[in-house]
């Protein structure tokens, strides 16, 4: 009996622990930043993020200070980044490295019009709700 009762303790100890993990994932908001500007062009469901393929500058994931004025990156985070192939919809990771900042043209190099690129947040705490960058033509 007592031996039951240890492992029902055990086992409802985790399972609160487990629930408060869960309730606080995802509690900051983050955004793709090409330098200081916002990838996004409205942070909302309807956001949209594309970039042409000679954009040129840092890609970075940052926390972010939000107004309709304008958007402000505060602190990196650590991302990792893959690219989905437009013709299949393959996922490939860019690289196995984890990054905080990285030359846009470096990872443009390995993208086509029409594929995306897919940043992933590397700790549950972050948000990222605009995670792929659509590849667009080269600008002129």
């Amino acid at each position: 009996m007592k031996t039951a009762n240890v492992f029902l303790f055990t086992l409802l100890f985790a399972a609160t622990a487990l629930n408060a993990q869960v309730r606080e994932q995802f509690t900051n908001c983050t955004a793709a930043f090409l330098d200081q500007k916002m990838v996004v062009d409205q942070y909302s469901p309807e956001g949209k993020c594309a970039l042409p393929r000679n954009a040129a500058g840092e890609l970075s994931v940052c926390t972010a200070d939000l107004s309709p004025e304008r958007s402000v990156a505060k602190d990196k985070i650590a991302f990792r980044i893959a690219i989905r192939d437009k013709n299949t919809g393959t996922l490939t990771m860019y690289s196995g490295d984890t990054y905080r900042r990285i030359d846009l043209q470096k990872v443009m190099a390995q993208c086509k019009p029409g594929d995306r690129i897919v940043l992933i947040t590397m700790d549950r705490e972050y948000a990222l709700p605009h995670n792929e960058i659509l590849v667009l033509e080269e600008a002129r």
